[in-house]
C-alpha cells in the first residue's frame, strides 16, 4: 500500500473542506488515515483461499456453521464502512473433509478487508468455499448495516441489509436449506 499517497490524498480533502492539515488537531490525521487502510484494507493483499491449505479428513457428513461472525468493510462506492455479521455454513462432501472453524472467520475477514460491496462479498465467501473444500453444499448470509445509507444520503440508522448466496445441495434441497437457515436465524 502507498501510505504517502493515502497521505497526501487526506491533506487534499482536508483543505478541500476547509480545514487546515497543519493544525495541532489534524498534523497527524494524514500518517494516522494511511495506518488505518492499511489495517482495514489489508485483504488487498491477501488471499483468502490460503486458509483452506490445511484440511481434516474426519469423514463428517452433516452441517457446519460459524454463525455471528462480526464483520467490517468498505462500501467502494463511497469509502464508508458498513459492518454486521456473517453466517458460513458448509456440509462436507463426499470425502467428510472439514476445515478449522475459525478458518471461516478468516475467509470473512480476507474478503471484507477490501473496498466491497455487500453482494459481491457474500459471493467471493461462498464461492472460496467451495472452490477449498468441495463441499456438498455452502450457504452464506451476511447482514450488515451500512454507514453510506445511516449517516448520509437517506439517513436511516439501523436498516440492515440481508445478502444470501447458496451452492450446491442448499441450491437444490428446500429442506437442507430451510434446516440451515433456521440455524443461522434462530432467535
Amino acid at each position: 500500500m502507498d501510505t504517502a499517497k493515502i497521505e497526501a490524498g487526506v491533506r487534499l480533502i482536508l483543505e478541500g473542506v476547509g480545514e487546515d492539515p497543519e493544525r495541532e488537531g489534524l498534523r497527524e490525521t494524514p500518517a494516522r488515515v494511511a495506518r488505518m487502510y492499511e489495517e482495514v484494507l489489508g485483504g488487498l493483499e491477501e488471499d483468502p483461499s490460503r486458509h483452506f491449505d490445511v484440511t481434516f479428513d474426519e469423514g463428517h457428513e452433516e452441517i457446519v456453521l460459524v454463525g455471528d461472525i462480526p464483520f467490517y468493510s468498505m462500501c467502494e462506492h463511497h469509502l464508508a464502512p458498513f459492518f454486521g455479521r456473517a453466517h458460513v455454513a458448509y456440509i462436507p462432501g463426499e470425502d467428510g473433509r472439514i476445515c478449522g472453524i475459525s478458518k471461516l472467520a478468516r475467509l470473512v475477514d480476507g474478503f471484507a478487508k477490501r473496498p466491497q460491496v455487500q453482494e459481491r462479498l457474500t459471493g467471493q465467501i461462498a464461492d472460496t468455499l467451495v472452490e477449498a473444500l468441495h463441499p456438498a453444499g455452502v450457504i452464506v448470509v451476511l447482514e450488515a448495516e451500512h454507514m453510506c445509507m445511516s449517516m448520509r444520503g437517506v439517513k436511516k440508522p439501523g436498516a440492515k441489509t440481508t445478502t444470501r448466496a447458496v451452492r450446491g445441495c442448499f441450491e437444490t434441497d428446500a429442506d437442507a436449506r430451510s434446516e440451515a437457515l433456521s440455524l443461522i436465524f434462530r432467535k
